[in-house]
Formats: C-alpha cells, sequence, structure tokens
C-alpha cells in the first residue's frame, strides 16, 4: 500500500481551520501534507482516491463507547468494536471502563491497549474508572490510570452518589488535566424506573424516571465543579433542563463539555412503542420537548459532540419483559445516517454536523486528530451525502444487533475510512477482507 495518498476534488469539510469546499487533500507517511483549493499534481506512487461528489473529513471521533472487553467477549471485543467503528467511520473511539473486570487500574488499560493494537484498525483511548471497582465508595488510583494511557475517567453506566467523593475527584483531577466524565442519575428519584416519566410510560403502566432525576445531578455536579475548577463532561444529555444549566455555566467559564446521543436526538419516548426493549436505555429517551432542546443545543454549540454511547448486549438481554430488558443498544454503524437525517432536515448544517463529530469531541478530551490542516494524522472519512441505504442489523461487524433503527431508511453514507494514512474499510468492508465480518 502507497505512503501516499491524494483525495481528489471532494468537498473538504474542516471546521477546525474553516475549511468547507472542493479541495484536494494529500496524505504523506500518516500525516496530511497538503490541501489546495486547485488540483494537486499526483505524486509516482501515489494512490489516488476520486472523490468528486463526496465529503472528505477529519476521523469521526467517539467520545462514548462500551466495548466490552475483558469479561464479556460474547457481547463485543476490542477488536469487532473497532470493526464497527471503522465501518462507521469512526478513527478513535474512547472506551469506558465498565468492563466486568473494571478498568479501575494500570493493568487493564494496558490490557485494553494491546487488544487494540493488535486489532491494528482505530485508535482506542481507553477512560479509567472514579471508583474502584465502580462501587462509588473508594477513589481509584487516578494517577496509574492516566500514566497507563487513560484519556478520562468515569464511572459510567452509575452515579457517583456520594458528593464528598465526587469533589474529592474532581479536585484530585486538576493535577492531571484529564476529564471527569459523568452519568447524571439520582438513583432515589429513578429507583423502578424503566422509562421516561409521562404520558406514555402512564399509558403503558410502567413505572418512570423523571427528568429530575438527571437534572438534579448536574446541578450538583456544576456546583463541585465551580468550586474545584476541574474538567466536567457531562456523558449522554436527555433533559431540557440540563441543557438550561450548561448554559448558564458556560456563560459564567466553567470548564464544563457536553455530549447527545443519536439516538435521543432522533426518538422520543413513545418509540418504546408497545414495551420495544431495543428502544430500553439510560438516560431513557424522553419527551418530544427535550428532543427539540437537545437539537437546539447541538446547532447552538452548547453541547459540543455527538457520542454513540454503543452499548452492545446479547439477544436474550432484550428478549424479556420490559422492566427487565437491558439498557442500551449498539450505535458505531449508524451515527452517521442519523446524524444526516438532522442535515437533511435542517436542523444542523454539513458543517456543524461534522464539527459534533470530529473537532468538537477531540477539544472536548484533548485528543489528537478531528482536523485536516498540514501536519495533523491522516485519520480520513469519505461520505456518498446522497448514498441511500437501509439499516440492517444483520449486516453489522459488531458481534451484537441491539438496535431500534433495523430496517429505517437512511441517506448518507460512509465509502471509506482512513487511518493513518492506511485505508482500513471501504464500501463494506472492514481491513478490505470479507473474512472479517
Amino acid at each position: 500500500m502507497s505512503s501516499t495518498v491524494l483525495f481528489r476534488r471532494g468537498r473538504v469539510i474542516d471546521p477546525r481551520n474553516g475549511v468547507d469546499g472542493v479541495r484536494d487533500v494529500l496524505v504523506r507517511d500518516g500525516k496530511v501534507a497538503e490541501v489546495s483549493e486547485a488540483p494537486l499534481p499526483v505524486p509516482p506512487g501515489a494512490e489516488v482516491v476520486e472523490a468528486h461528489g463526496k465529503w472528505v473529513l477529519p476521523g469521526f471521533i467517539d467520545l462514548h463507547v462500551h466495548l466490552r472487553e475483558p469479561g464479556e467477549e460474547g457481547k463485543e471485543t476490542v477488536l469487532t468494536g473497532c470493526r464497527a467503528a471503522v465501518a462507521g467511520g469512526f478513527t478513535a473511539v474512547v472506551a469506558m471502563p465498565n468492563t466486568k473486570v473494571v478498568n479501575d487500574n494500570g493493568m487493564v488499560t494496558e490490557l485494553v491497549l494491546s487488544r487494540a493494537r493488535a486489532a491494528n484498525l482505530c485508535h482506542v483511548y481507553p477512560a479509567g474508572a472514579i471508583t474502584k471497582g465502580l462501587k462509588g465508595e473508594e477513589m481509584a488510583e487516578m494517577g496509574e490510570l492516566v500514566s497507563a494511557g487513560c484519556v478520562a475517567i468515569t464511572d459510567d453506566g452509575r452515579p457517583v452518589m456520594n458528593a464528598a467523593l465526587m469533589r474529592r475527584a474532581l479536585q484530585y483531577s486538576t493535577q492531571f488535566d484529564v476529564p471527569v466524565m459523568v452519568h447524571e442519575e439520582d438513583l432515589t428519584l429513578s429507583a423502578g424506573g424503566a422509562m421516561h416519566e409521562g404520558p406514555t410510560s402512564t399509558r403503558l403502566g410502567l413505572r418512570g424516571i423523571p427528568a429530575s432525576a438527571e437534572v438534579s445531578m448536574v446541578a450538583r455536579d456544576l456546583v463541585l465543579l465551580e468550586e474545584t475548577g476541574a474538567r466536567l463532561h457531562l456523558a449522554h444529555v436527555s433533559c431540557e433542563g440540563s441543557v438550561r444549566l450548561i448554559r448558564e455555566a458556560k456563560r459564567r467559564g466553567l470548564r464544563v463539555t457536553s455530549e447527545v446521543t443519536p439516538h435521543h436526538l432522533i426518538l422520543d419516548d413513545r418509540a418504546v412503542g408497545s414495551y420495544d426493549t431495543h428502544a430500553k436505555m439510560m438516560p431513557p429517551l424522553r419527551s418530544d420537548r427535550d428532543v427539540e432542546a437537545l437539537r437546539e443545543a447541538i446547532a447552538d454549540g452548547t453541547v459540543e459532540a455527538i457520542a454513540t454511547d454503543h452499548a452492545p448486549h446479547g439477544v436474550l438481554d432484550k428478549l424479556v419483559e420490559f422492566e427487565k430488558g437491558i439498557n442500551g443498544i449498539v450505535g458505531l454503524e449508524t451515527s452517521l445516517g442519523l446524524t444526516m437525517e438532522l442535515v437533511h432536515a435542517g436542523v444542523l448544517t454539513p458543517n456543524r454536523a461534522v464539527e459534533l463529530l470530529t473537532h468538537g469531541p477531540a477539544k472536548a478530551f484533548g485528543l489528537p486528530g478531528g482536523h485536516l490542516a498540514p501536519g495533523a494524522p491522516a485519520d480520513v472519512t469519505v461520505v456518498d451525502p446522497s448514498e441511500e441505504w437501509t439499516v440492517d442489523a444483520h449486516r453489522f461487524y459488531s458481534r451484537s444487533r441491539n438496535t431500534p433503527f433495523h430496517g429505517r431508511k437512511q441517506k448518507g453514507r460512509v465509502v471509506q475510512t482512513w487511518v493513518g494514512g492506511r485505508k482500513v474499510f471501504e464500501n463494506g468492508q472492514v481491513g478490505l477482507s470479507k473474512e472479517s465480518r
């Protein structure tokens, strides 16, 4: 494979560098060498990608992915998760620590990184646990986790209910300048709930989870953030009230970032329909009013990133009564299509949509990439914005199939993914081999 690649005459959208127009992009030795408005000559031996009519974008970055390894390899492995990532256009993912052997020490971090090196597909950045065993009782060794390669700390999937412990974690994180990523849920308000509290939960006879379960915890942690001066990242924001608090915190100069999932932007609680466990997640799908507030927040810059919260589960985890179903859906391979729905609907401009998948998440966590300036990593995603396709969960590269979007028609699809100047996905094939499916 050539170490020199020329992407020719595609629409380059690079929000960080203010580029949006037809350009040639020259990649050499794993780095972006040149972005030119005028056509570039083809270097000897270069691979040429004819990108007319396509979008040439910085590689997507997902701040919130569950790879399940170690411990639940039947649902996903680092390898299968990386395959799903590059099929979805993601060149980097942040791996959550709530594996069955919790990533609360350097040894587990090293295991995840070694599996990622063996997969050799996309960048994997581990996140370490805030507390040992995710029990919310004793802080994990943050310094050890950061030294081993963790880019954030989080008890994702579980809130830190102890305010004093959360305050100490924020204080201690300032020594390492890593974001503290939080799952905001007051367990005393959500206990026993299966979906959003509202007319749909009443009609279905299901115990609801009020918006206040999230919003009250957001308020608490923003107070602690102001006191400590740390970096706080709010995972999978789902409520209008949370958006209001984030806006106010930003106006006051607090170091807060946040993310919203595609499913919280596309679906509301009515998607539960007749007890569809594929629409069961935490936080739950909210009201249509919350969806509108989230859409406004991603459009106006209140929220920095779209993140999938890719949560693979087995078939039997969902083939149960709604209340007993496990929360979560897979999302890496549907993220771009769902985001493009918002573009086609006029909710997002193409530039803003790309920013939410690239520079926004890179900046939030201080990660490499997310742009295409000379010297940047040659992590590139090529998208056909007009290709129409239908989601087929049976063809996912992920080991799991739990999605409410099976059969949904989409417009806009990833056609190539490049990591470090190396093509890892093209036209439905990861690693250019059908055997990897």
